[in-house]
């Protein structure tokens, strides 16, 4: 299995956190390991779940300010309401009925 993966927070006790994408790109969790001392086994964590436990945690909080910044750094914009015609429409062809003039 090819799973990438970009570390979002490591822990000064050496636990570290890692955002991952599996094969799928809908694949996408996130990844515990836990430091070497504790003998603890790496997890794998639903996006859903860890997003919505620990909300103080300081690697939830790190990854929401990924994503965050992810926002942040798009140009586009949404618009409010769609109240023109569609990307694309003004050079369409008339609806059959409709005059077409041509100035």
């Amino acid at each position: 299995m090819n799973i990438v993966r970009k570390t979002i927070y490591a822990a000064s006790n050496g636990d570290r956190w890692f955002l991952c994408v599996g094969e799928e790109p809908t694949d996408v969790f996130v990844l515990h390991e836990p430091n070497g001392i504790s003998g603890g086994r790496p997890s794998r964590i639903e996006l859903s779940i860890f997003l919505s436990s620990g909300a103080d945690c300081p690697e939830r909080l790190v990854l929401l300010g990924v994503i965050g910044s992810l926002v942040a750094a798009s140009s586009a914009t949404v618009p409010v309401s769609p109240s023109g015609p569609e990307p694309g429409a003004a050079g369409a062809e008339s609806t059959p009925g409709e005059t077409v003039s041509s100035t």
